[in-house]
């Protein structure tokens, strides 16, 4: 490329003029063409052709695309390229200008060019590229530029990441919203993150050496690696470089604690930590051990959880320290309602120039659900590019979730521009891609977080559930104003029936909190017939869509749909245990405010232990429920809920028993798990319990589950409590 822009700028003085304005176009006719060097990156092949194609679709004339030896020195020129190599100035700057009768357009690199176009396009010429699907070109007989016109700019995060299928499995509309076509570019393909059970797996190394992982409370366990051990060094030192020579073309590892909490407590590592006044101070030391062993490649690392706190060790120049903001409320911006990662985040940039965050943007529970932090996303974004941030990951669903194109395209735009006012970004898209019913998807995203800031209180959490907006932004009168926002929006839209699809999609999510609602059985929604045409809705608009992900833990919508019609089932039932009182003989905790009643008040429980389940840490679960009087009864039908993930496991057993006073109690039945536990479970699910008996005399019915106490030795929170969730108890 050293040999390109030289003669291009010759070129452009030779055939400078002092004339007013440009046509690149009048009158359906051209005088320029598009000039590229003689042996052109072929990013620059694309980006030119890229342009012709543009042009030719906006005004009706095919622009010719020539190289310096076949340049036609009558005509005036678009000039197309990338700086010079040594050039001082930035790979990731763009630019466009007039020069006298010539336009150039180029950037710091070819990649850098191309996005240079279609800034170029879209700045200059009224192009928009909303989706990979969906482009709004404007026609022109003619072309005019101002000759004063001079673009230039140079984005401050240098590598932006929205993870989102529309980019990964599009590229050129990746390239068109200038962000990244993969989650980890120039990462090591198996070695991306959480990467120290890649790098020593504990079926290898465990038995012979248990020393070389955590120890916690005197055992070692394989959640984590001992950072002090120098055996432990020298193995992910010899896989790290292994890993490079199987990958030459990548230039970054990843050395990285797994996913859990229980890192090394042992003499050394407790000593260093205590010395760096952080857990990061292990992690810091040791992989600047290794990135000294390394010094053309880039150690990445997590600053995460128990390590995002800074150490006082300056990470090597080669270190990539990655910050996450698992813990914040999402509700609020991060500067104000996350102190405590603003804080750290501040206390990195004191330490390295080499900052990328980790950002989430989605409810990982549920992404179909509401989820209104969409305000918070150009604060954030601003807050991360003053403290140092060259890289964002915003780490979205990637599967459709709640307004999945006008998310993705909002984020794209404000990590190129955080400066930008995202609220007009947001009206141009609804306007652009909803058309008429754009306005009321506006009003939508209004009204719900505008709902959601008079609640002070509410914590908006990417693990969470609609369940808990119930009484807030999602209440039933509110749900109702919503879906008539839809239904609206759906109306304007009968002449143009080519964007229903889009609406449609834009207002599943609160199709499902509503479904969710008549689960709970919750004001004017109940689980009936309506629900189930409801239900029906959600499957057609998900089947129609591919939109096949409930939440992370690969949840699907058919286990969803079958779930829900089970639960439809289960609702339609007689319950004399209906409203019945429940005593506790072992005790719940945190969840569903620990109230025994949970079990009859004919709330459903949904796939996430916040929506009407009654958990239990550690313990047995042991419940008596009280008919209130002796009744005959001939079934039980309840049900417990599976997050592996979150230490949620069904119980081992399920026993049930009956009494007449309250003191002797005889048994019915027991169950054991149809899904024992282990490696392979399913990260979330739901297992119904049916118990038929003999018809018998009862007033009190004993429930007991076993729970299994801790997470196993293969599970990321080896010894830890484990939870057992219940559902409701329904007696007849």
């Amino acid at each position: 490329m050293s040999r390109f822009l030289i003669p291009l700028i010759a070129a452009v003085l030779f055939l400078s003029s002092c004339g007013g304005d440009i046509s690149l176009v009048r009158n359906s006719n051209s005088s320029y063409e598009i000039l590229i060097a003689n042996d052109p990156d072929s990013m620059i092949i694309h980006a030119a052709e890229e342009l012709q194609k543009y042009l030719e679709i906006i005004s009706g004339v095919n622009i010719p695309l020539v190289t310096i030896n076949s340049e036609n020195p009558g005509r005036a020129k678009i000039l197309l390229g990338a700086y010079p190599e040594g050039d001082s100035y930035s790979r990731h700057n763009i630019f466009y200008r007039v020069e006298g009768g010539n336009l150039l357009i180029g950037g710091g690199s070819p990649l850098s060019s191309l996005y240079s176009v279609y800034t170029f396009l879209e700045n200059q010429l009224g192009c928009k590229f909303l989706a990979p699907d969906t482009e709004i070109i404007p026609l022109k007989r003619a072309i005019k530029l101002e000759k004063d016109l001079a673009y230039n700019y140079t984005p401050a995060i240098e590598t932006r990441t929205v993870h989102s299928r529309l980019f990964y499995d599009n590229h050129d509309f990746a390239n068109k919203r200038k962000v990244s076509t993969e989650a980890f570019p120039a990462y090591v393909p198996e070695a991306r993150v959480h990467t120290f059970h890649r790098f020593m797996p504990a079926a290898v190394f465990y038995n012979d050496h248990p020393e070389y992982y955590s120890l916690r409370n005197g055992r070692r366990l394989t959640t984590q690696l001992c950072l002090s051990n120098p055996d432990v060094l020298k193995i992910v030192s010899d896989s790290v470089k292994a890993h490079f020579d199987r990958n030459p073309g990548s230039g970054i590892i990843s050395v990285s604690q797994d996913d859990n909490t229980l890192y090394c407590q042992c003499d050394e590592c407790a000593a260093i930590d205590k010395e760096e006044g952080s857990s990061s101070g292990t992690m810091i030391r040791f992989v600047n051990e290794i990135a000294r062993q390394f010094p053309g490649k880039t150690i990445s690392t997590l600053a995460y959880q128990y390590t995002r706190k800074p150490c006082i060790t300056r990470p090597e120049e080669n270190v990539l320290v990655t910050l996450c903001s698992i813990e914040c409320d999402r509700s609020k911006a991060i500067e104000d309602g996350c102190s405590d990662f603003a804080a750290d985040l501040r206390g990195w940039k004191e330490l390295s120039d080499n900052i990328r965050i980790w950002d989430y943007t989605t409810q990982f529970t549920n992404f179909l659900a509401p989820f209104p932090n969409i305000r918070t996303l150009g604060p954030n974004i601003r807050f991360f590019r003053d403290n140092n941030a060259k890289w964002v990951f915003e780490q979205h669903s990637n599967n459709p979730s709640e307004l999945f194109e006008l998310r993705s395209y909002l984020m794209a735009e404000l990590l190129w521009n955080p400066d930008l006012d995202a609220d007009n970004v947001i009206t141009e898209f609804c306007n652009a891609y909803y058309g008429s019913a754009g306005s009321y998807v506006k009003e939508y995203i209004d009204a719900i977080h505008g709902e959601l800031a008079k609640d002070k209180d509410f914590f908006l959490f990417l693990y969470g559930d609609p369940s808990q907006g119930f009484n807030s932004f999602l209440s039933a009168e509110l749900l109702k104003k919503y879906d008539s926002l839809f239904t609206r929006a759906y109306e304007t839209l009968i002449d143009n029936r080519e964007l229903i699809p889009r609406i449609e999609r834009a207002g599943l999510s609160i199709d499902y909190a509503i479904l969710e609602a008549s689960k709970k059985g919750m004001g004017i929604y109940k689980p009936d017939s309506s629900a189930k045409s409801r239900l029906m809705k959600f499957e057609r608009i998900c089947r129609e869509n591919n939109i096949t992900a409930m939440n992370e833990m690969r949840y699907t919508v058919d286990e969803y749909i079958s779930s829900y019609n089970i639960a439809l089932e289960r609702s339609a039932l007689a319950n004399k245990a209906s409203g019945a009182d429940v005593v506790l003989l072992s005790r719940p905790h945190k969840y569903a405010g620990e109230d025994p009643t949970t079990l009859t008040d004919g709330a459903l429980g949904g796939n996430n232990f916040y929506s009407g389940w009654l958990g239990f840490e550690g313990n047995d679960m042991e419940v008596v429920t009280d008919l209130g009087k002796e009744m005959k009864i001939s079934s039980l039908n309840t049900a417990f809920l599976q997050v592996t993930n979150h230490i949620v496991f069904f119980p081992a057993l399920v026993k049930v028993s009956y009494s007449t006073d309250n003191v002797l109690f005889n048994n019915i039945d027991l169950k054991l798990t149809s899904a024992p536990l282990g490696p392979d479970s399913k990260i979330n699910d739901i297992e119904y319990y049916n118990f038929e008996f003999k018809a018998l005399t009862a007033r009190y019915i004993k429930l007991y589950a076993q729970n299994i106490k801790h997470a196993p030795g293969w599970h990321n929170a080896s010894g830890l409590p484990a939870w057992i969730f219940c559902d409701e108890i329904i007696i007849n």
